[in-house]
């Protein structure tokens, strides 16, 4: 029989990896290209992300390039920018778009922090739904006898250092984000 403890570990790694690309998405100040690779633009009658229709760099860390494959497009890039509310206005040489990064103000980088916080809890919250489901599953096993006593306590005290290990994960995440956007 499979251990469910084992198999959890996707799952709460899936929470992870979320945590990851959110945090990756929040602003700190510094320009990165996957604050808006997945911004949804309106182009060839159809949603796509931004990605898909043109390259995206970071020439420095203030500075994120977008150039659009199709001349047609840019229009559409800025229009998702703009609608976007990730407080950046394009400036557009040709096929080439430029967002200029502002400097974070004290206020911002204290609600960047908030929401850090947020993303955060949110992960926890994720793991413990991952835990609560697998011990259900071990409940279950024992109820039906598929399991002992021994083994169910033993798969509780497995789960539970997993459960730990992922929550000082998500907290190293965490504080490395906020002293990311707190570095001025």
């Amino acid at each position: 029989m499979a251990n469910p403890v084992d198999l959890s570990k996707p799952e709460f790694e899936q929470v992870i990896e979320r945590l990851d690309k959110e945090l990756h998405n929040l602003r700190s100040g510094r320009a990165n290209a996957s604050m808006v690779e997945d911004l949804p633009v309106e182009a060839y009658n159809s949603t796509m992300a931004l990605k898909s229709i043109a390259s995206i760099s970071s020439p420095d860390a203030k500075t994120i390039q977008i150039e659009a494959w199709d001349n047609n497009l840019v229009k559409d890039i800025e229009k998702a920018i703009i609608s976007s509310n990730i407080g950046l206005n394009p400036n557009t040489a040709g096929t080439i778009i430029r967002l200029v990064m502002p400097p974070l103000t004290e206020e911002n980088r204290k609600n960047m922090v908030k929401i850090v916080h947020q993303k955060a809890e949110q992960a926890r919250i994720g793991v413990r739904k991952v835990r609560e489901s697998v011990r259900e599953s071990v409940a279950g096993d024992f109820e039906a006898s598929r399991i002992s006593e021994d083994e169910k306590f033993r798969l509780h005290d497995q789960l539970d250092k997993l459960v730990s290990d992922y929550n000082k994960k998500i907290e190293t995440m965490a504080d490395d984000k906020e002293k990311d956007v707190m570095t001025i």
